[in-house]
């Protein structure tokens, strides 16, 4: 199970520091063709959001394997689940059903990955 876990921590990681990549740092203007929703918000909170991503996506790795407060890897989980809660409500309230389903795809693992390593699965 431990192998499996570092597997969809790799990968949600991947995921996050791409897309937290991406809203950190190109202009609203380039966001929006495929990122509609950046609309809804200023570019200091896409920027948040963004950072939010980041740092997420660092926290699922960097902890665990430095050995350094281990636990900071499922509150990053939990941060990165809560993020994906936020994105849910926010494309629910600009009716993208299909943006959900991607929410719900990056939220069930980080779920996972937070239950696992808070849980029966700690470092």
């Amino acid at each position: 199970m431990n192998v499996f876990l570092w597997v969809v921590q790799a990968v949600l990681a991947a995921v996050f520091l791409l897309a937290g990549a991406m809203h950190a740092t190109q202009p609203k203007e380039k966001l929006r063709p495929m990122a509609p929703w950046v609309e809804d918000f200023t570019l200091t909170r896409i920027r948040l959001i963004g950072g939010v991503e980041l740092l997420g996506a660092v926290g699922l790795i960097l902890p665990a394997v430095t050995g350094i407060a281990s636990i900071l890897t499922p509150l990053a989980a939990t941060g990165l689940a809560v993020t994906m809660l936020g994105a849910v409500a926010t494309h629910a309230r600009r009716k993208e059903p299909a943006a959900i389903v991607v929410n719900v795809v990056l939220l069930a693992p980080a779920a996972v990955i937070a239950w696992a390593r808070f849980g029966p699965y700690a470092f």
